[in-house]
């Protein structure tokens, strides 16, 4: 007996699970992380080395944004591809198998503990899409699925396998006080496509900007989000970290307009693209509107690239609320 295979890694308890049972099944096990914009290494990254093996780290980016543009077997509650998500992870993770001259690739999935993308019939689109058939190894719930072929050629014991299904965690929980498992994430957490906001300011960008600009795709991940009536597009940033980022990014980067005040403490703006005069105008109220100026003596002189201006009161949050993404 004795095998090599590759399980994916996101940190969760499920994945850490999956690998001390195929180690204790009689395999030697590496993790494979896919890495986006959309869910990060780290918990991945913590749980290799708990876990004592190699982690590969993959570039997902461009797959997931593809994915999300076209999910051929749709999205879940918000705008996660998660069937054809886990199906080109496993086909990438498949490939760097063959690579590395290894026996499977392994994930945590557990049948039915998530309706919609771990159901037998999910299950077998994964396997089916990812072109793995027979070298998929599910070791959490492998008893209730059909033999692979490490199991077959008795490279891999079956009998060591498990039988979970279900939404319950307590086995998990029980083999996590088994196998020493003490730090994971929440299960609910991981993946910002699984949130509504998130999946609304991703929609917003997709329809205007578009997804082919892989740095707008990462500044998901900071500001407010307006949309101006002419289209303009407004990041706005939320702390002295996030203005940071955007003044780098429009002025460093050049992925557009920076606004921001010159005379009081505010939040500075990333206008990727402007539509309109107006919008402009529109966008040197809203850093006014959110800037702390209530001592300021006269108007807010805001900065629109290089050039400076005066913005008249009032400012008002309120006259942006239907304009607001998230």
């Amino acid at each position: 007996m004795g095998c090599r295979g590759l399980s994916l890694l996101s940190g969760g308890l499920d994945s850490q699970l999956a690998v001390r049972v195929l180690q204790r099944a009689g395999a030697d096990v590496e993790g494979v992380c896919f890495v986006t914009p959309f869910f990060a290494a780290d918990a991945a990254k913590k749980a290799a080395a708990a876990l004592g093996i190699k982690l590969h780290l993959v570039d997902f980016t461009d797959d997931e944004i593809s994915l999300v543009e076209n999910p051929p077997h749709g999205f879940g509650g918000a705008m996660n591809p998660c069937i054809d998500c886990h199906a080109t992870m496993i086909r990438r993770a498949g490939g760097l198998m063959e690579k590395l001259g290894y026996d499977f690739v392994s994930t945590g999935e557990v049948m039915g503990q998530r309706p919609m993308s771990q159901n037998r019939q999910s299950l077998g689109v994964v396997e089916k899409s990812s072109g793995l058939k027979g070298r998929l190894v599910r070791p959490l719930s492998a008893k209730l699925l059909e033999p692979t072929i490490p199991e077959t050629q008795g490279l891999l014991d079956r009998e060591k396998l498990l039988d979970i299904s279900g939404r319950s965690r307590a086995r998990q929980m029980e083999l996590a006080a088994e196998f020493g498992i003490t730090e994971y994430p929440s299960p609910a957490g991981g993946c910002k496509l699984t949130e509504d906001g998130f999946g609304r300011k991703l929609r917003d960008l997709m329809e205007h900007e578009g997804l082919r600009n892989r740095r707008l795709v990462e500044l998901l991940l900071v500001a407010r989000r307006f949309r101006l009536p002419d289209g303009t597009g407004v990041l706005l940033g939320r702390d002295r970290n996030e203005n940071a980022v955007l003044k780098e990014a429009g002025e460093t980067e050049g992925l557009g307009t920076v606004v921001a005040p010159v005379n009081c403490p505010g939040p500075t703006a990333l206008l990727p693209a402007v539509r309109s005069d107006d919008d402009l105008h529109r966008a040197t109220e809203l850093v006014c509107a959110y800037s702390r100026c209530d001592r300021l003596e006269g108007d807010v002189m805001v900065r629109i690239g290089s050039v400076r201006a005066s913005v008249p009161r009032p400012y008002d949050r309120a006259k942006f609320k239907d304009f607001q993404i998230c």
